[in-house]
């Protein structure tokens, strides 16, 4: 997969692709990523990529004319699977978008910036908006890295255990279930029994169990779906 984020701050977003999980598949080659600064694309010397709203009113917005030009540079040496942009006002990103996404082959990334872009720009070249939840940053960068590492970790041969992700909470609309680890008595706290019998049909019965109740618990809406 290739990964090609547009960015006015990419020293702000490269941080989390240079460590952990997300590094190693780099590192393995399974994954691709790249930074462009839109403002190699401005539209005069000074690095003018943003200008007042039509009508008035507070905050930049990022201009149609560096966007299209670097999408366009992009496009001319690749076909892409999604054109993703990044904004509060669109649809959260869940698990089953992630799930669909990692298997895309070539992905843009829009990071929006002050009051967001030109609305042409979602117009026309955006497939696909993202958002990671009823708030606003102060860009897209960051809610770019996250949907990067929900997608990357999904691809094949970048966890060390290929069936970790399939256990994770929302892949089959559960929450897990609860974790544990050594030792099995702390401070009076006792593992369940159940998890050390080695009965593994059973220890999965368990799981699948402690899954529901949690999910029915703590996000009830899920089960709705």
């Amino acid at each position: 997969m290739r990964i090609d984020i547009i960015t006015v701050s990419p020293d702000l977003i490269k941080s989390p692709f240079e460590h952990s999980i997300i590094k190693r598949a780099i590192d393995k080659g399974l994954v691709e990523v790249h930074f462009h600064d839109l403002r190699t694309y401005a539209l005069n010397k000074y690095g003018k990529i943003d200008d007042y709203q039509f009508g008035g009113g507070a905050g930049m917005v990022l201009m149609i004319e560096p966007i299209h030009t670097c999408i366009s540079a992009l496009q001319a040496q690749r076909a892409y699977d999604e054109i993703l942009y990044m904004t509060p006002d669109a649809k959260t990103l869940n698990q089953r978008t992630a799930n669909t996404l990692s298997m895309a082959k070539n992905i843009i990334v829009l990071t929006g910036h002050y009051k967001g872009v030109d609305q042409r720009v979602r117009d026309k070249f955006v497939t696909q908006e993202i958002s990671i939840g009823d708030y606003v940053l102060s860009g897209g960068e960051l809610a770019a890295a996250i949907v990067c590492d929900a997608v990357i970790r999904l691809i094949p041969g970048v966890l060390g255990d290929e069936t970790s992700a399939l256990t994770d909470s929302f892949q089959d609309n559960l929450l897990s279930p609860p974790v544990y680890t050594r030792p099995s008595e702390y401070d009076g706290m006792k593992v369940p029994e159940i998890l050390l019998s080695g009965n593994f049909p059973k220890i999965d019965e368990w799981r699948a169990e402690k899954a529901l109740e949690h999910t029915k618990n703590r996000r009830p809406d899920l089960l709705e779906d």
